[in-house]
């Protein structure tokens, strides 16, 4: 699976992509955020989140700015198994470019993708010290549940509680989804 969006290419992570990955999500105030991400993120951590998460039945992509040239990895966003078999957004964007939206548009790629496969139940979660997570969740139609949850952070060798957020159970996209998602014109007129 590929998405584009208006600025983004989504695509799954390859074996090539670990030097550039490990480099680009390898910055404290990024880690500090993902809870599973070790610090410091190395190049065996690349390929080995790359090689577990080579999966087609969940869209785990990494997100490639659209350049006048080579696309340039500015982060990752998909839909990952839980412990409890539910699924729950992630995702996360180089340090230099937050602010600019991209979390927002590629998690919206990544939800529309998740609800053409039939996920129906999405979660997602933030650390209580991320706000502007949150502001990204309520953008994507998630409601704050109320609770709060203590996850282990690798990267900060503590417990750090996470507010957890449900989807509102959007219904399937429209059959039109595709015309938003990649804006191509199509090779044959009607």
């Amino acid at each position: 699976m590929f998405a584009r969006t208006d600025r983004l290419v989504l695509r799954p992570g390859w074996r090539e992509d670990a030097p550039t990955l490990a480099a680009a999500i390898g910055h404290k105030d990024i880690l500090r955020h993902l809870p599973r991400a070790p610090m410091p993120y190395r190049l065996e951590d690349a390929q080995e989140f790359l090689a577990a998460h080579n999966n087609p039945r969940l869209p785990v992509f990494l997100a490639f700015a659209r350049t006048g040239g080579a696309p340039k990895l500015i982060g990752g966003c998909g839909v990952f198994r839980t412990e409890d078999d539910g699924h729950e957004l992630a995702y996360w964007i180089a340090r230099p470019y937050w602010g600019l939206g991209f979390a927002t548009e590629a998690a919206q790629a990544v939800m529309s993708i998740a609800r053409a496969t039939g996920l129906q139940r999405v979660r997602a979660a933030h650390a209580l010290d991320n706000p502007a997570s949150a502001k990204v969740l309520r953008k994507l139609g998630f409601h704050p549940t109320g609770r709060v949850e203590q996850r282990h952070s690798r990267s900060r060798q503590e417990s750090v509680p996470y507010a957890l957020f449900e989807d509102a159970a959007m219904p399937l996209l429209p059959v039109d989804m595709a015309d938003k998602l990649y804006k191509d014109r199509p090779l044959i007129a009607a």
